[in-house]
């Protein structure tokens, strides 16, 4: 863990001692204590550990704040030598002059129900490749299970397993206890995420958008935590990586594919709304009118990124105004709803 401290304009102190200390809030906090005096702020680079150094050290009266991790790297790159004395010294100098971001600290709230989704992907993805492993078992013996539901999906591999010899057999029913393990505890997790969501209001408010389920919502309200950090809707989206990148130098201009900064977790979850959206919702609605003549002039891929860049925004707004989605048919009304809440 690097921290750094700036002091008064007298300049910076010594700071190696901080880059030997264990990531301990008390470790940390009894090596700033003997420049309380002259102390003004203390930067923790964001990690894994950041968000709770940071909370720890205001709690003990320190003025701390976590800075983003991307920009720090960039700054202290500039270094000859990479060590941690070095870059506890670099990260003090940032902090001194200015030259740094600020990140948002996660509530505890929010951070628990990253944790939630967090964990029940994890699950989804071990129980995909469990079922992935059995067919590639399978498959080299001949043996193809095809298209089958997840429901079905024992009794056809148990089928087919009874073709091949007693040692495959065997391990083919061992994989399957796994997989029914995994499933139980996935279905567990998910009445977890749908319990948390029917709770929360904004989460019921935001699930009127079409295509917004309680993966998506929940996802989105975890990822913003605090909507009145964002000064405009607009920046949301960017803020989640859906905006493309530009780069220009002299006569070189040009953009690019869209940047994929910020939560990945977030983006997927309104990536997936805005395809169940294009795909699956059948009503009349302004928005999806909007992302299929995208569609049809740009192909489905673009259509279904610029529709979960809007739902962001809508969803932004909504949040702070407490309304629910409202599904016009008037593409012009819809338009200039949309541009209102930019």
């Amino acid at each position: 863990m690097r921290v750094g401290y700036s002091r008064l304009p007298r300049g910076v102190g010594p700071v190696s001692h901080l880059a030997a200390r264990t990531s301990e809030p008390d470790a940390i906090a009894e090596s700033l204590e003997r420049y309380a005096s002259d102390l003004r702020r203390v930067g923790v680079e964001a990690s894994a550990l950041g968000g709770w150094l940071q909370r720890a050290l205001v709690a003990r009266g320190f003025e701390a704040i976590l800075i983003e991790a991307r920009h720090t790297h960039v700054s202290l790159s500039t270094m000859r030598n990479k060590t941690d004395r070095n870059d506890a010294r670099g990260i003090a100098q940032l902090m001194r002059l200015g030259w740094y971001k600020v990140v948002h600290v996660k509530s505890p709230e929010a951070q628990r129900l990253r944790a939630l989704l967090g964990c029940r992907q994890l699950t989804s993805r071990k129980l995909v490749d469990v079922e992935n492993e059995i067919r590639g078992t399978l498959r080299g013996f001949g043996l193809k299970v095809g298209k089958v539901s997840r429901g079905r999906f024992a009794a056809r591999v148990l089928a087919l397993a009874a073709q091949a010899d007693t040692l495959v057999e065997e391990v083919i029913q061992r994989m399957l206890a796994i997989r029914e393990t995994l499933l139980v505890e996935y279905r567990r997790l998910h009445q977890l995420v749908v319990k948390a969501t029917v709770s929360d209001p904004v989460c019921r408010r935001l699930m009127t958008v079409p295509g917004v389920g309680p993966v998506g919502a929940l996802a989105f309200r975890s990822g913003v935590d605090d909507p009145h950090r964002f000064k405009r809707s607009r920046t949301v989206a960017a803020h989640f990586g859906m905006t493309p990148r530009r780069h220009q130098s002299g006569e070189v201009d040009y953009t690019g594919h869209i940047s994929k900064c910020g939560d990945r977790e977030v983006r997927q979850a309104l990536y997936a709304a805005a395809a169940s959206l294009l795909l699956r919702y059948r009503k009349s609605c302004a928005l999806r009118t909007w992302g299929l003549r995208i569609a049809k002039r740009s192909g489905m891929k673009k259509a279904t990124v610029a529709v979960s860049r809007k739902m962001a925004v809508i969803m932004h707004r909504m949040w702070l105004d407490g309304t629910d989605f409202r599904c016009s048919r008037d593409l012009g009304a819809a338009a200039a709803t949309v541009s209102a809440t930019v």
